[in-house]
């Protein structure tokens, strides 16, 4: 393997799994480039003070000082694999984690450490590219979320992260790659939506809305 292929799926597995040095330079670039789409997602939440809310991969956890600031009598949860993120967004929550309303654990994607039905909103932000194709990760958010809740996920478009140096390590997503996901995770076709939006730099990006039904429905 050449060094710049070397150094290029080296990059890819720090997005994924962080750690050490080079994973805090990655942090560092992964909170810039979130910033657009942790604000565009938590928009399309629709939070209410009380909620329950899981994000799934909070890196260096800035979406939950934002969740935490507009859930302020309910519960913020996170969930990451990396040890090293968790580190990080402890410390950059450290007050609203000291008064409980904020949650961190490490874990997997698919065996979340939480109860059947148990959550009210998910929310996961440019972490869809490592999940498993036949979506067990979906499965695991669907089967915490309760009757009538929502999961709102970001990815970057295929057509743009093509392009990039590191992209063979990820999983690429176009709107009908999302949705198929989202169906194979257990969410009705019809209860999806995603539409594309326009982040930073004019970077194209998909935003995916998807609702668990209610035994009525």
């Amino acid at each position: 393997m050449c060094a710049i292929s070397r150094a290029q799926e080296l990059i890819g597995q720090q997005l994924r799994h962080p750690s050490g040095l080079a994973g805090a330079a990655v942090a560092l670039g992964m909170a810039f480039a979130n910033r657009g789409p942790n604000q565009a997602a938590i928009r399309a939440l629709d939070l209410a003070p009380d909620d329950i809310v899981l994000e799934l991969g909070f890196g260096t956890g800035h979406a939950i000082a934002i969740l935490t600031s507009i859930v302020r009598r309910g519960t913020v949860l996170g969930i990451d694999h990396s040890a090293a993120m968790f580190a990080k967004a402890s410390r950059h929550n450290r007050e609203a984690v000291r008064e409980g309303r904020a949650q961190l654990r490490q874990a997997r994607f698919d065996a979340l450490p939480r109860p059947a039905e148990s959550i009210g909103k998910v929310l996961a932000v440019n972490v869809v590219y490592f999940f498993r194709p036949d979506g067990a990760e979906i499965r695991e958010a669907r089967r915490v979320l309760r009757p009538g809740g929502t999961i709102v996920m970001y990815a970057t478009d295929k057509t743009a992260m093509a392009g990039l140096s590191f992209s063979k390590t990820h999983q690429l997503f176009d709107q009908n790659d999302l949705a198929d996901l989202l169906v194979r995770g257990g969410f009705a076709a019809d209860a999806i939506t995603i539409r594309p939006i326009t982040v930073a730099f004019g970077i194209p990006g998909l935003l995916a809305v998807a609702k668990k039904r209610t035994a009525a429905a």
